[in-house]
């Protein structure tokens, strides 16, 4: 595959709303080097920025960040913003409010409801908007219910402050109870190839079914998580790569792309190299032995 002549718009198209975007975006997080979140250093500040402007030259039009991606060294925010405004048209840029961490990195409880607006404020400022396009509430593990904090969220939506809502880390019934609330544009949920999860099958299934955006995190990264994208492929994801000619990494992004035309992937990277393949990821077909070969495991787990 001539991965240098392709760019995201072989992945189709969906909308957050009615926001279109390219079904291959990119994420953020991995430009900081925070340590919370995976075990690295963050890339040259230059080598960043020349990777978030060649992002949008490949056609990348979805950029998923937060305010809480930060590290000593680096902000993702302040990285998009440096690299990229004044801000393309057709660019979204989705952030996300919930987990809580002060300016030392150290992280403290999660935000309370009235801290939402301040949290937002400052994505906004970080990124020099005046609007957000889509915030997501990222749900906390001691949250029964995301009713109070998506709640507050609905009302900066009624202020202008955000166009689009979105929920991360949700079941089904938090889904629900934030959709009798105010419209759900996205669910950005951990997902992978090889992490077999009955329930956030049924997340993807309702989704699919009500025109929501799926978009899963780890989707590259598999067990390897915060860690960055694994090297622990099975045997079937690599013979499946060979018979394409890509990488093993671009075999699970397509995997995650055909899981349903609703399904957007936001691989991150602060290789420009990484970037090129992901974003050719989405011109990758799978056929249906393929695709029947690589979901052996959940298969089997299921």
């Amino acid at each position: 595959m001539n991965t240098q002549t392709i760019t995201a718009a072989a992945a189709g198209t969906w909308k957050l709303g009615d926001l279109p975007v390219h079904r291959v975006g990119f994420g953020a997080m991995r430009l900081t080097g925070s340590a919370a979140f995976h075990h690295g250093t963050p890339s040259d500040r230059d080598r960043s920025i020349a990777v978030l402007r060649k992002a949008i030259d490949l056609g990348v039009d979805h950029i998923d960040t937060a305010a809480f991606y930060f590290s000593s060294l680096r902000s993702a925010n302040e990285l998009i913003n440096s690299a990229l405004a004044p801000y393309p048209d057709d660019l979204v840029i989705v952030t996300k409010v919930g987990p809580y961490r002060a300016y030392d990195g150290t992280w403290g409880t999660s935000a309370r409801p009235e801290d939402l607006r301040g949290h937002v404020e400052e994505n906004l400022r970080q990124l020099g908007r005046d609007h957000l396009d889509v915030v997501n509430l990222r749900r906390m593990p001691s949250w029964d219910s995301v009713a109070e904090h998506f709640g507050a969220l609905a009302e900066l939506r009624e202020a202008g402050l955000i166009r689009h809502l979105g929920v991360s880390n949700v079941t089904a019934r938090h889904l629900a109870e934030a959709q009798a609330i105010a419209p759900v544009v996205c669910v950005q949920n951990r997902y992978a190839l090889d992490r077999p999860d009955p329930e956030a099958d049924e997340v993807l299934r309702l989704c699919g079914e009500q025109g929501i955006a799926f978009v899963p995190f780890y989707a590259v990264a598999g067990e390897a998580g915060e860690q960055g994208a694994t090297t622990a492929h099975d045997d079937d994801v690599r013979a499946v790569a060979r018979a394409h000619g890509v990488s093993p990494a671009q075999i699970r992004i397509a995997w995650t792309l055909h899981q349903g035309p609703h399904v957007l992937a936001i691989p991150g990277t602060g290789n420009p190299d990484h970037l090129t393949e992901n974003v050719a990821a989405g011109a990758i077909r799978l056929t249906d032995e393929e695709l029947h070969l690589l979901d052996a495991p959940r298969r089997a787990a299921g």
